[in-house]
């Protein structure tokens, strides 16, 4: 088993050096915004009027959900696994000294699982789940996904790895807080809202 942890590391330090080795001045600039946050407050807040608009679950269950959403993917991202595996971030990597393109801050000390993406798949499977039958294209949110997480390899904050571990919290929590509001918003006949 140690073996093959060993080489599953070695292969995603190897496709790290690729991907964060293959840089152009028009990433350079993009990159840090498509990671920041704070860029997408205009989508959530299309998503949250889209969510209470067009899903069939009341504005009080989508409110909690997204609370329970984010404090799932988040916490299960950073505040348990983190602190746990204790995986160094590239830019803290000591093998990987001065081999990693960093455009930003390095961020704290472990990087396994990315809470962006965990988050970001999170968000996508939740509005997917709650809106594929009423809202056109809310299939891009997985490329966009995808694409904030790619961001966390192209600044250098991340492993391939860290990544599609955050994507797969992601995704999971977004199936699991979706069963939860299916069960908080069955009528009492039995029959489900969504």
């Amino acid at each position: 088993m140690a073996g093959l942890i060993s080489y599953l590391e070695a292969l995603d330090k190897d496709l790290f050096r690729v991907l964060n080795g293959t840089h152009n001045a028009l990433f350079d600039w993009l990159m840090p915004w498509i990671s920041n946050k704070y860029v997408w407050i205009p989508l959530y807040a299309f998503l949250l009027y889209s969510l209470i608009r067009y899903s069939k679950v009341p504005a009080w269950a989508v409110l909690l959900g997204i609370g329970l959403l984010i404090l799932l993917s988040d916490q299960t991202a950073s505040g348990l696994l983190k602190p746990w595996v204790e995986r160094l971030r590239p830019c803290y990597d000591p093998e990987l000294e001065g081999q990693v393109h960093l455009l930003k801050g390095c961020g704290g000390r472990y990087g396994f699982a990315s809470s962006h993406a965990s988050n970001s798949f999170a968000v996508a499977m939740f509005c997917w789940l709650l809106l594929k039958d009423s809202v056109r294209y809310i299939g891009w949110l997985f490329p966009w996904a995808a694409l904030v997480a790619y961001s966390r390899v192209y600044l250098g904050v991340h492993f391939p790895g860290d990544i599609l571990a955050g994507a797969l919290i992601g995704i999971g929590s977004g199936v699991v807080i979706n069963f939860i509001l299916k069960q908080l918003t069955m009528t009492r006949w039995g029959k489900k809202t969504l």
